[in-house]
């Protein structure tokens, strides 16, 4: 028994953005994988490419270069999207904690460390994806940490006149140290002791 295609309902057109989308995606698993496995000196468009199934020109139609690429593929990752609201309870001290231990529990993960490792040490050598990292991931995210201490402030928990800058700093640059340079195990109790003692100095 044959069938007959010539009549009846058509076949699907492939839809162009779906495709897109599935590439794009591919490329970035592929650039995530192979940034943790080569490192970023060794990593290429070419592996990339060949990785993910595309050829180098669709990456290239999307990106300048392979740090662009594993700032996206990074971005991706932590998603930090858009109107970021953080968690609050009333309790500054609890709030910063849960921030903190997840934190520590993201440079814990391989899947996050190995791309956020390669990408620190481009943003060294390259303003440009300094300048992007801190437009689309750091200062939303910092903009949305600086709307809960001032919540806090505004709840008599941290001094009205503290810099709000300078308080996050003053909270996280000890985490990415100890981090960066391997210095000490990366527990809850190092997350919370941070806090602890952060507050001590920010309180009225």
């Amino acid at each position: 028994m044959s069938i007959d295609n010539t009549s009846g309902g058509t076949a699907a057109k492939p839809n162009p953005s779906r495709r897109s989308e599935q590439s794009r995606r591919a490329i970035l698993a592929a650039a995530r994988e192979l940034v943790s496995e080569l490192g970023f000196a060794k990593l290429t468009i070419e592996a990339i490419a060949a990785r993910a199934g595309v050829g180098k020109q669709t990456i290239y139609r999307w990106w300048g270069s392979k740090g662009e690429v594993v700032f996206e593929a990074f971005l991706a990752l932590s998603d930090p999207g858009e109107g970021i609201v953080l968690p609050d309870t009333g309790d500054i001290a609890t709030d910063l904690k849960y921030l903190m231990r997840e934190t520590v529990a993201e440079f814990a993960d391989p899947a996050f460390e190995g791309p956020i490792r390669a990408l620190n040490a481009e943003i060294i050598n390259d303003p440009k994806l300094a300048r992007l990292y801190h437009e689309k991931m750091a200062a939303p995210v910092d903009e949305a940490k600086k709307q809960r201490l001032r919540s806090a402030q505004r709840a008599g928990q941290i001094a009205p006149d503290i810099d709000l800058d300078l308080a996050l700093e003053l909270l996280y640059a000890p985490l990415y140290q100890r981090w960066l340079l391997r210095s000490g195990p990366l527990t809850e109790q190092y997350a919370d002791a941070l806090v602890d003692l952060t507050l001590k100095a920010l309180r009225p």
